[in-house]
């Protein structure tokens, strides 16, 4: 696990690309460019967010960021996470892995609330690894999208940082 660096996009935008063209967990349908997925990083970068990648030997197994929430300043506290693993190396671990190191991170930087917006109801893996971790399930937008030919859900789930809402932030 490290932190990802410009050189790392071409196989991101490669992970990324094939879960955007047969999968639920984006909503998004034509995979973004190598140099959107750039304008992307560099601006999680710009504002200090993590963003890492898992190796397995020399290859990019998985990679995950927190970006903001929203961008309205009363949630400047409250981070959503992304993960995203090879397609052929679901179910090894790589994705608990990376989640647990972007709580962590998350959490050293002071952010207070960190939610998945996981695409498909029926999406048990992604669900079942938030929940292994601590988060919990607070709603299900119905058929919010159409892809692949059927409508989609989204859920949502959220897990404190810290101490969460147990005390106020520090300023930010």
């Amino acid at each position: 696990m490290r932190p990802a660096t410009p050189e790392d996009l071409p196989a991101i935008q490669s992970i990324y690309a094939h879960h955007v063209l047969h999968g639920l967990a984006s909503f998004e349908e034509e995979p973004p460019s190598v140099g959107e997925m750039r304008r992307r990083y560099d601006e999680l970068a710009r504002r200090g967010l993590p963003y890492l990648v898992a190796e397995l030997g020399a290859a990019v197994a998985g990679y995950g960021y927190c970006a903001l929430y929203r961008s309205r300043s009363a949630y400047r506290y409250a981070l959503e996470d992304s993960v995203y693993v090879r397609h052929d190396l679901h179910g090894r671990g790589v994705g608990k892995a990376i989640l647990v190191e972007l709580i962590r991170r998350c959490e050293a930087l002071g952010y207070r609330q960190l939610i998945a917006v996981i695409g498909d109801s029926a999406h048990a893996a992604s669900i079942g690894l938030h929940a292994s971790l601590g988060f919990v399930r607070v709603g299900t937008l119905r058929s919010v999208g159409y892809k692949l030919g059927r409508w989609v859900d989204s859920v949502t789930m959220q897990r404190p940082l810290g101490a969460g809402d147990a005390a106020p932030p520090q300023s930010r």
